[in-house]
């Protein structure tokens, strides 16, 4: 069977299941809308949790980003695991054990104010936006590729599917959907990866192949990448150009960045007890490693197999796979110096380019590869048969429309349960409840799709911003509401809008504003945009406990309150809703 028709096959089929499912567990109420009507299992909740939380950037940015940067693009996978083990360990049972619906609702109901929710949910609609541009970039990605569009039409198509099962079927269709979803990519994954990993290495498990020694040869893989990214001008693969400082605040944002997800956070009032959102956490935990520790070996696969196609290979010898993606933008190649062979090399290395590319009569590099088309490119890279090449597209779909639909879910619920029925239209039927949480979904759904034509850097970046917002406004505010009974709502509004407006500042000024200036000379401390979450969340924790300390402790009740979700007892039975 041709290529294309493979993709349209596997790409419809998901498309088909998607739909079929949202149609079927369409919500008939809020508490089905939200929350799914706290009724999903601990498994089914633990791949739900992880279709959510693997995002586009997990899929195929992670990977890409590896590829290129080397040991630098490590900061991904220790802040993003590490951040889900303190999740599980230190907020998911409490929030659940509190019982509200929202983090917007967890903080105003703990800060006993108002004004602190509505911050909250500011703060949602500024971290899921700007994650949400992630999650549509891949879609958009996916599609040009795949479907032979531009990224525009793309993105386009991709809002229309997350319309249908996202509106319609609430948390309750999304959580089923994303079981569904993360069948499709983690087999869509592992397939590839375990095949290529066999040609390279001739071991059949990924995670063994990345250190093994390349087949009929007694030389290390990574000692291969590394003779192959220094021939050609580039840092050694597993040499780090990031100051240490940079990536530890890299990996600490990304960590508490991930405790304070509000799309995340939501998923563990899905189940019915206490017990079960620990029990979820566990799940996800394995169902998400499955993923993340193969996602290093398919990065030094697709970065070796990468530079064996393109580096002095004529031009009229390239294969398809480079003239399909060339077509769709993500690659684009320059005859610079008219000799009809392709020379790819790092033109920014002063040294290389005057000892090595000039003598050669090299005119600068003349291939550019977007970096997040790595994974998605692989398997057509190694030649592998049109299937695997099918089954990845539907996988990377998976990924990409997972998580936008948790998070378009949030935005609407913050909109439709947080601003309108607890705050300025108390008095709403639950049917018109519903109804604005649809609107509010299919306006988000617009929004996204202007941010995924039109987004501030590649996904795992974009992403990274978004970890950032929720470090440095959420993870302190629930922190200390679950472990600090003096802090009080002024604290808690000062400290969250301290740390949205530092942190969003920063990234603005040297992301879009002046990006000439983006560079170590010029950030604060030596930190990066990716990382000035954790500098926002230590000012948040700082203003907050020091306006606390200078305001009026929170009445009784509260302090109970706050006591009573730390207790562990009857963490086996069904929570009483505050």
């Amino acid at each position: 069977m041709d290529q294309q028709l493979w993709i349209y096959l596997f790409v419809g089929a998901s498309f088909a299941l998607y739909i079929g499912i949202a149609i079927w567990s369409k919500a008939g109420s809020t508490g089905e809308y939200y929350v799914a009507g706290k009724g999903v299992s601990p498994v089914a909740n633990g791949m739900a949790t992880a279709a959510d939380w693997m995002s586009a950037a997990s899929f195929i940015s992670m990977a890409g980003i590896i590829a290129f940067a080397g040991y630098d693009g490590s900061v991904y996978l220790m802040g993003w695991t590490g951040g889900y083990v303190l999740l599980a360990m230190m907020l998911a049972p409490y929030l659940r054990k509190f019982g509200k619906f929202t983090v917007p609702d967890f903080v105003g109901e703990r800060y006993y104010s108002q004004t602190a929710r509505v911050v909250a949910v500011i703060c949602v609609i500024f971290i899921s936006f700007t994650y949400v541009a992630g999650q549509m970039r891949g879609v958009g990605i996916v599609f040009s590729r795949y479907l032979e569009t531009t990224i525009e039409w793309g993105v386009i198509i991709g809002m229309a599917i997350v319309f249908v099962y996202a509106v319609l079927g609430g948390m309750k269709g999304i959580t089923y959907t994303q079981v569904a979803q993360y069948c499709v990519m983690i087999f869509a994954y592992l397939v590839p990866a375990i095949f290529i990993s066999m040609m390279i290495t001739g071991t059949a498990i990924p995670q063994i192949g990345f250190g093994s020694t390349v087949a009929g040869t007694d030389t290390w893989l990574l000692e291969r990448l590394n003779g192959l990214n220094q021939e050609l001008g580039f840092a050694a693969y597993t040499d780090g150009t990031k100051s240490t400082i940079d990536v530890f605040f890299i990996v600490l944002a990304l960590m508490v960045g991930t405790s304070g997800l509000p799309h995340v956070i939501v998923r563990f009032f899905t189940v019915p007890r206490v017990r079960d959102a620990r029990l979820s956490a566990g799940w996800a935990l394995i169902f998400i490693a499955i993923l993340y520790t193969t996602a290093p070996a398919i990065a030094a696969f697709a970065r070796v197999n990468m530079i064996d196609t393109l580096h002095l290979t004529a031009y009229e010898d390239l294969p398809d796979w480079v003239d399909t993606w060339d077509n769709a933008g993500l690659i684009t190649m320059e005859d610079k110096n008219g000799d009809g062979i392709i020379q790819y090399y790092n033109d920014k290395n002063e040294e290389f380019v005057q000892n090595v590319a000039t003598p050669n009569g090299w005119a600068g590099s003349e291939a550019n590869v977007d970096r997040d088309i790595m994974v998605l490119a692989n398997p057509e890279i190694a030649q592998l048969p049109g299937w695997v090449v099918g089954l990845i597209a539907a996988g990377g779909l998976a990924a990409a429309l997972s998580t936008a639909a948790g998070l378009l879910l949030v935005i609407s619920t913050s909109i439709s349960h947080d601003l309108l029925k607890n705050n300025l239209m108390p008095n709403i039927t639950e049917k018109q409840e519903l109804l604005a949480a649809r609107i509010a979904a299919a306006a988000a759904i617009f929004i996204a799709g202007y941010f995924g034509i039109n987004p501030p850097g590649f996904v795992a970046q974009v992403v990274a911003f978004a970890f950032g917002l929720a470090a440095s406004t959420f993870f302190p505010v629930i922190i200390m509401g679950i472990f600090y009974k003096r802090m009080n709502k002024e604290g808690a509004i000062a400290g969250m809008l301290t740390g949205l407006v530092f942190t969003f500042s920063y990234i603005v000024y040297f992301k879009l504003i002046s990006p000439e200036l983006d560079n170590a000379e010029n950030w604060l401390f030596g930190i990066s945009a990716e990382g000035i979450g954790s500098i926002g969340m230590i000012l948040n924790f700082v203003v907050a406990i020091v306006v606390s300390k200078l305001t009026a402790p929170p009445p009784e009740h509260i302090q109970h309150l706050v006591e009573d979700i730390r207790v562990p007892r009857g963490a086996a039975a069904p929570v009483a809703e505050h």
